[in-house]
């Protein structure tokens, strides 16, 4: 095998240009693989974040719409001793009402919540513009636009109507932006004692619980297993899948074309692969005979092919991988939005290069076992009487 490794070497160095271009053109063909998958990648998860970063991923709530959830607590209890997989749970009581300044009223949508977990799932303290800590007893944040259409700044005292008439009075401790015009023109966050008193609710009394997951993906199998175990006939488990179909879809199609391109761009780095060593055979036939005359056996000949393909394959993977990254630092660092951010975040999996890589390694030896096994038929006696 030591021998079979040497000539295959001994060949390869023997035409550095050939080496050189077919190295380049396995380069090429990874380095496209790499940067289109991270692109998907980086598009993917930028995708999810924007739509479920900042949300419930599984929400318990009562079957009838109008119903509340009684005894949170027990659910939190539940979820917290059997699913490891959840990250965030806070309870919430979510409810229509009136924001009152003055002699002035706006529609606002009070959502009470755990303020302390429920900032795993919203991150209300990372989307604070003005002001600076999540509301304590009796504050509230508002969104940017609700706060900017009625003329209201950190520090005003506002004055919330429940549909009943209830009212209580809060300070504006702050005001955030998560980035989705809906929330910003109308959410007014606060502690459930504040949704308590104002809608005349009793403890323990939430419109639903609401939590995140590790892995967002598997959160309908979880949220089915969670709404099983509470086994409570007046409950249900919804997951974000339910209502993101279309980006689930979306998504879905990006990965299937991703793949498509990515597994056309190996089969062309086989195939040309092939064709220069199918070449090489027939370029180094003299040779070959020569060797098999002077007592190196069949295999060792087909050995020889084999190592040159894997050895292509080991460089032109590692050269890939440079111009993979290379191509993702580029676009990272040229293709950007007005305020600097890239277009598309580039999501580095060390993982899916270190896959390329070895696609690469794998490509090139299989594109050489044809060659190896024409180099295995090579009669020496024909070789050296033809010429």
């Amino acid at each position: 095998m030591s021998l079979a490794f040497r000539i295959a070497l001994r060949f390869l160095t023997s035409n550095k240009g050939q080496t050189l271009m077919i190295a380049l053109g396995i380069a090429i063909g990874i380095s496209v693989q790499i940067f289109i998958g991270s692109l998907i990648q980086g598009l993917q998860v930028s995708l999810v974040d924007a739509t479920i970063g900042r949300a419930s991923h599984i929400t318990i709530q009562a079957v009838t719409r109008s119903d509340l959830v009684t005894d949170y607590r027990r659910i939190e209890r539940y979820v917290a001793a059997n699913f490891p997989e959840v990250t965030a749970i806070s309870p919430t009581i979510t409810l229509n009402g009136l924001l009152s300044i003055d002699d002035r009223f706006d529609r606002v949508l009070f959502r009470g919540f755990d303020m302390a977990e429920a900032d795993g799932i919203y991150r209300f303290s990372d989307a604070i513009l003005e002001g600076g800590s999540l509301p304590g007893p009796d504050e509230v944040l508002l969104g940017t636009t609700l706060a900017i259409n009625n003329g209201l700044t950190v520090g005003d005292i506002i004055t919330l109507v429940s549909p009943d008439r209830n009212t209580h009075e809060v300070r504006v401790s702050g005001l955030f932006d998560l980035k989705v015009a809906a929330i910003n023109e109308s959410w007014a966050v606060g502690e459930l004692a504040i949704g308590r008193a104002l809608f005349a609710l009793g403890a323990d009394t939430a419109t639903a619980v609401e939590m995140q997951v590790t892995a967002p993906f598997a959160a309908d199998a979880l949220s089915a297993d969670i709404e099983m175990g509470l086994a409570d006939n007046d409950l249900k488990a919804t997951n974000w899948k339910e209502a993101n179909e279309q980006l689930l879809s979306g998504l879905t199609g990006q990965t299937t074309s991703s793949l498509i391109i990515q597994v056309f761009v190996v089969i062309s780095v086989v195939l040309g692969i092939a064709s220069v060593l199918a070449i090489t055979v027939l370029q180094k036939s003299k040779q070959i005979g020569i060797l098999k005359a002077m007592g190196i056996t069949d295999s060792t000949s087909s050995l020889i092919f084999l190592f040159q393909g894997f050895l292509l394959g080991v460089v032109g993977g590692l050269l890939g991988i440079l111009f993979g990254i290379g191509l993702l630092w580029s676009f990272a660092s040229f293709a950007l939005n007005p305020d600097g951010t890239p277009v598309v975040p580039i999501f580095i999996n060390p993982w899916f290069i270190a896959l390329s890589g070895l696609i690469a390694v794998a490509a090139s030896t299989a594109a050489s076992i044809v060659p190896a096994l024409n180099s295995k038929k090579l009669s020496p006696i024909e070789v050296i009487r033809n010429g």
